[in-house]
């Protein structure tokens, strides 16, 4: 448990000699679960998804109708994890003290939690290659990228089930990871459309990379000028979380896709709490909440974990 803020802790306060006293100079890093995650509202102690396979093609007619299977998909399960804290504060250090400082210590704690909040939902590109999942329980059974992904059909994964990679980023992985998501198939192992609204998700420290090799027309690699094929193609997203884990790993994300399957659930968003102790008239401040999130297919992201 922390220790109170009190007269002791916070004595230069008392004095109005100081110069100047500053308090939250910098801004937490901008949100990004409104941009990569869809939200959802819960009221469930848990929420479980599901999915229905495809139909396979339709065989040549000989006189009586083939009944064609249709097989299930995995079964996904997130929970939501409580997360609280609070701030307990002496009445006379905030009677006696003579700066403008500490008095917005719940906005302090919703601060905190919003940025508790996000760590939370990086977790989900910081663990791509784990399946040590912090929210949910699959099925499946594997990590979100992963050169093992299976089906129930029983048909083939020799192809089009694979979307973890090893490669560094440069213009000819960007090429291949695309050409790779293109060849992505059902659980049916059938090939699907992917999309062309596709992003390149990158921590800072290869952000410029990226911009490089993505918003250069032109002449990228040889003097003689040729057509950059990788102009205009992506969408670069700088995801600063992610140089907390590795600065290195990347990754190529189906963007309308990735808001259908990559999913954050509020199942309580963040409440404040303040009251006064009766017995040591301590002020007190708290914070509760309840998230999650989780992926519910694979289909929309190619990951690379480059060492």
């Amino acid at each position: 448990m922390g220790n109170p803020l009190d007269s002791a802790a916070f004595v230069k306060l008392l004095d109005t000699r100081l110069r100047e006293v500053s308090e939250a100079k910098y801004k937490d890093l901008p949100t990004m679960i409104p941009k990569l995650f869809r939200s959802i509202s819960s009221d469930s102690a848990w929420e479980e998804f599901y999915s229905v396979g495809a139909v396979p093609d339709i065989p040549e007619f000989n006189g009586r109708l083939s009944y064609l299977p249709i097989y299930p998909g995995f079964h996904t399960r997130i929970e939501p994890k409580e997360y609280a804290a609070g701030l307990q504060s002496e009445r006379k250090l905030f009677d006696d003290k003579k700066y403008a400082v500490l008095d917005g210590r719940a906005e302090g704690l919703m601060e905190a939690a919003q940025r508790t909040r996000e760590k939370k939902g990086a977790t989900i590109f910081t663990g791509a290659f784990s399946t040590a999942f912090v929210y949910q329980s699959s099925e499946e059974g594997v990590s979100l990228c992963s050169s093992s992904h299976t089906t129930k059909s029983g048909t083939s994964t020799s192809s089009g089930f694979d979307n973890a990679g090893t490669d560094a980023l440069n213009k000819t992985s960007v090429a291949a990871n695309r050409l790779a998501m293109r060849l992505f198939r059902n659980d049916i192992s059938e090939r699907i459309e992917v999309g062309d609204d596709l992003a390149i998700i990158v921590p800072d420290n290869q952000a410029d990379l990226a911009f490089e090799i993505t918003q250069t027309p032109a002449g990228y690699d040889t003097a003689a000028l040729d057509k950059n094929m990788q102009y205009g193609r992506y969408e670069v997203i700088p995801y600063l979380r992610l140089d907390d884990s590795d600065t290195n790993n990347w990754f190529m994300v189906w963007k309308s896709q990735m808001k259908k399957d990559l999913v954050f659930i509020d199942r309580i968003r963040a409440e404040l709490e303040n009251t006064v102790d009766f017995e040591t008239k301590m002020m007190k401040h708290s914070v509760y909440m309840r998230l999650a999130c989780g992926f519910l297919d694979w289909r929309w992201i190619y990951g690379n974990l480059v060492s």
